[in-house]
């Protein structure tokens, strides 16, 4: 039903204020001009350096062609180069396109020319990637080399412009127009699962409103790891993924020293975790494994290092290991379609007190909906399911910041969005305390004899066993059964030849005898493994452990 409601109209003198990205930076420069930004061992240089090289890499690109509307695409690791570009781009009116540097060449070339790449920026140790689709570029008129070793490459490509003479040659100041906060600002493709990657696009109003969000979620609630300008940030999840989960925004914001790590290499990371004194980080659970596992972690102190765990399910295994040697670990969630952040497990303040076995089971949880998120937990025919830790459904969505379709594909537009609400295709319920806990995706999710068994709850239980580092489960083919699940496993490298899989199963009827999973949720094998295949963001490949495994 429409509501009439009443509107006046403001004096012709009055600013229509926008929410653009270009209003984030402001604040940080009158509170923190003189704070750092540190880009591996190669560069550092303050917020005020900042603002002067956003404006010149404005006027570089503007200067190369770049145009109000355009698309300019940046394929480099985690540097001070790309937070510049996540500035610089939108602020100027044109796009950016942070492109999945893991992506296949036929998925590569898709992507640019599907989202009309303009420009693109390259990081040197890319260009054998453009090398091969080269020839095949629709609108590309332009490629700028970044490189930390000089302004030349040995390429086939023709190089247009190196991205540090150009900033040297432009002015340190920039206009920075005002236009509609809708206007798109940014846009990224899934990792495409299932046939081609599908591009998703957020507005400046939405990456403005995505980011007072977090920030009122990570600083705000008294809980077990609030933040504050005093913080040193290092992400370790990519720049090109979901904006780093949006928070390079959040923290330039707020003014914090930030430490961008390049290429991810478990010895570099850490040294920067002790050299630069790094207190928040986020990556995936692959990428918390490795830095835990890495043989240096064991000399590094890593006491007070707040890392929220999202991309997968946070294992509880994983996540004990972790507050065992000291890091403030918990999960959050979202996706590529939702900007992303929708939950965080943040502990409400009764439960700080609480041992850490019992704190264990709210940290790994999906989390609590975040300020502006209205998250629900619907049955086949849409309605919502009750709080109580037993009704399970689809997770459904409705926030400010969800991308309001595929882009360029209507079809699957409708089916992401249906009555008002995006889809998730994650199951999951809600427990008492209004915690969301999805326990599978809709694709995983393994039907046995008519049962439904999650893969994510028995990968949890597998976690926790001492001799093993890794787990995946799907489900396979049964002849009895329809399906059944199987479990992959790497084991600790001191239970290498040592662990069986009898002794897995073993394991696993423990839960079964405490009434956790039914017996028929125990794996009917379990293949001990070297490694388990992985996505281009570090998540589990079950489509690719499915096809493996003959359930393609």
């Amino acid at each position: 039903m429409a509501v009439t409601t009443k509107i006046l109209k403001p004096t012709p003198s009055a600013y229509n204020y926008q929410l653009l990205i270009k209003h984030l930076l402001v604040t940080p420069l009158i509170y923190s001009p003189d704070q750092e930004i540190v880009y591996r061992d190669v560069k550092r240089y303050t917020y005020t350096e900042l603002g002067k090289r956003v404006a010149r890499l404005a006027n570089a690109l503007t200067r190369i062609g770049v145009q109000p509307g355009d698309t300019v695409a940046v394929m480099d690791w985690d540097s001070h180069r790309y937070l510049e570009c996540f500035f610089a781009v939108p602020m100027m009116g044109a796009v950016l396109h942070t492109i999945n540097i893991r992506l296949t060449p036929e998925q590569l070339i898709y992507t640019i020319n599907h989202a009309e790449d303009d420009i693109i920026l390259v990081n040197k140790e890319f260009l054998p990637m453009l090398e091969a689709v080269k020839g095949r570029f629709e609108k590309v008129k332009k490629i700028v080399l970044l490189s930390d070793e000089g302004p030349s490459a040995e390429t086939n490509l023709t190089i247009d412009a190196e991205y540090e003479t150009l900033l040297a040659e432009n002015a340190d100041s920039y206009d920075f127009p005002d236009f509609d906060e809708n206007s798109i600002a940014t846009t990224f493709y899934t990792t495409g699962t299932t046939g081609l990657p599908k591009g998703v696009f957020f507005s400046h109003r939405q990456l403005v409103l995505h980011t007072y969000a977090i920030l009122s979620t990570y600083c705000a609630y008294k809980s077990q790891a609030n933040l504050n300008s005093a913080d040193v940030y290092m992400p370790i999840t990519p720049m090109f993924h979901v904006h780093a989960w949006g928070v390079p925004y959040m923290v330039t914001l707020m003014g914090n020293k930030q430490v961008y790590p390049g290429r991810y290499e478990p010895e570099l990371l850490l040294k920067l975790h002790t050299k630069e004194r790094v207190t928040f980080s986020h990556c995936v659970p692959t990428i918390l494994h490795m830095l835990l596992t890495c043989p240096a972690a064991k000399s590094v102190d890593l006491r007070g290092w707040k890392v929220i765990i999202g991309g997968s399910a946070l294992p509880r295994g994983l996540a004990k290991t972790a507050l065992e040697m000291g890091v403030n670990v918990y999960a959050g969630y979202g996706m590529s379609e939702t900007c992303p952040v929708l939950t965080v497990a943040n502990l409400k303040p009764k439960m700080l007190g609480w041992d850490m076995e019992k704190q264990l089971n709210v940290r790994v949880r999906t989390g609590l909906p975040i300020p502006g998120a209205y998250v629900r937990v619907v049955d086949p025919d849409g309605n919502p399911q009750p709080h109580d830790g037993v009704s399970t459904g689809e997770v459904v969505v409705r926030t400010p910041w969800l991308t309001q379709g595929y882009l360029k594909d209507a079809e699957k537009s409708e089916q992401l969005w249906q009555n008002g609400w995006l889809h998730t295709g994650d199951i999951g319920y809600f427990d008492k305390e209004g915690y969301l806990q999805v326990t599978d995706r809709l694709k995983d999710v393994i039907k046995t004899g008519g049962e439904w068994v999650s893969s994510l709850e028995l990968e949890d239980i597998i976690s926790q066993h001492p001799a093993v580092s890794e787990a995946a489960v799907i489900g396979v083919p049964d002849p009895k059964w329809g399906e059944s699940p199987m479990a992959l496993v790497v084991p600790k490298p001191a239970f290498v030849d040592k662990i069986t899989e009898d002794e897995l199963k073993d394991f696993y009827k423990r839960y079964v005898d405490e009434g956790v999973i039914p017996k028929y949720g125990i794996p009917k094998r379990i293949l001990i493994v070297d490694a388990i295949a992985k996505t281009s963001v570090g998540k589990l490949n079950k489509k690719e452990l499915r096809k493996q495994f003959g359930h393609g």
